[in-house]
């Protein structure tokens, strides 16, 4: 293979490494059945005088695969930590204990995994599409390549066949995050 191949390779890498990365990122924000600190991560604290992030005001545990907890640094907050946790439109119902806020997380009902596991799909499709934009730039970076005669058609045949190696790897990997984080919903 050619650097300037491996250049283009390594650079369409790049780029999909970062749609696989907004995928976990994305399907994190999914609530399974199990605690995660990831759960309490969309909730900000009203506290000295702004909205803050929760991570800044405590820190997050899983003591309990349904339980998680907030150890408060600062007991003037702990209230406004409950409250914050409570209004999230999580559907979490915190309580405190000294400067702990235990937040147990209820069991899903299956009407509402259905949904979750529907907005996964949802993501998991976005997530195709970014891997499949980048092939397609990729493979237009190939084409003006070989129309400037700066490849060799059989080069661009080389050339294109790697994209699309790579790109069936990454959509691989898209597959397998859908069904690790579906089977993880699905979990009764």
């Amino acid at each position: 293979m050619s650097a300037a191949l491996n250049d283009l390779l390594a650079d369409l890498t790049r780029r999909m490494d970062g749609a696989i990365e907004s995928l976990r990122r994305d399907l994190s924000g999914l609530r399974s059945g199990r605690a995660s600190p990831n759960l309490l991560e969309p909730v900000r604290v009203e506290a000295y005088g702004s909205e803050v992030p929760l991570s800044q005001v405590g820190s997050i545990a899983v003591p309990e695969a349904r339980m998680l907890t907030v150890s408060v640094w600062d007991r003037t907050v702990v209230g406004a930590v409950e409250r914050a946790i409570r209004d999230s439109g999580l559907g979490l119902n915190p309580s405190t204990d000294g400067q702990t806020v235990r937040v147990p997380i209820p069991a899903l009902t299956e009407e509402r995994r259905n949904e979750l596991a529907r907005a996964a799909a949802r993501y998991t499709e976005n997530g195709k599409i970014s891997v499949r934009g980048v092939r397609r730039d990729g493979m237009e970076q190939t084409k003006a390549l070989e129309k400037k005669s700066e490849i060799s058609q059989d080069d661009m045949k080389t050339w294109t066949d790697a994209i699309q190696k790579l790109t069936d790897q990454y959509i691989k990997k898209v597959d397998d995050i859908f069904a690790d984080k579906e089977r993880e919903i699905k979990q009764v």
